[in-house]
């Protein structure tokens, strides 16, 4: 079995991780289907399953995603490492995750543009709905008044919240309204943008 030897000491082997190789391609790019980077790689079905069957290594796959994505080429081929170099990339990867019967749940993440988001944005996360996308801000020193992902009594969802004097908070939606101390609630994150889908 052939072993190629790169720069850092890196060995990888033809015949061996290119499942996890791709993978990483799919993660890059924001897939969620290995389909998805057959197409974007103008491939068709059989010939992505006669790679990942053979675990062949994508090295044309890896040097085409770190030109578009600018994703770490070690990391691409190895794992090793973040994904992107702050200073070599303009995307950002953001969490993202959903509300399932009141629970917060992972939802992969998203690559930004970093011109797309604000630039006081600290912690961005994506909150994912049906007809809708929030990116909040989940640093944050104190509550001001705006949307916000909050848990109440172990449910979240997303409420406007308003500063009262006497550290209370009226809390709404638009249903209910009602106020309460601001160490009743437990706040996620602030929405900072909003995305609309008809």
């Amino acid at each position: 079995m052939s072993i190629k030897t790169f720069a850092d000491g890196i060995q990888l082997t033809p015949t061996e991780g290119g499942k996890e190789a791709i993978e990483r391609i799919c993660e890059a790019y924001g897939f969620g289907k290995r389909q998805q980077l057959a197409d974007h790689m103008g491939v068709s079905k059989g010939g992505m399953g006669n790679r990942w069957m053979r675990d062949t290594f994508p090295y044309d796959w890896i040097i085409v995603c770190a030109a578009e994505t600018k994703a770490s080429l070690s990391w691409l081929m190895t794992g090793k490492g973040p994904m992107f170099t702050p200073q070599e990339s303009d995307l950002i990867s953001v969490n993202n995750i959903k509300i399932v019967n009141g629970l917060i749940e992972d939802a992969k993440f998203s690559l930004f543009d970093t011109s797309f988001l604000r630039s006081d944005i600290k912690e961005p996360v994506q909150l994912i709905e049906h007809q809708a996308r929030y990116i909040l801000e989940s640093k944050f020193n104190d509550i001001t008044d705006g949307l916000w992902l909050v848990e109440i009594e172990g449910t979240n969802s997303l409420r406007k919240l308003s500063r009262l004097p006497n550290k209370k908070l009226r809390v709404s939606d638009d249903e209910i309204s009602f106020e309460c101390n601001i160490d009743d609630i437990k706040p996620i994150g602030k929405v900072i943008m909003t995305t609309l889908y008809s």
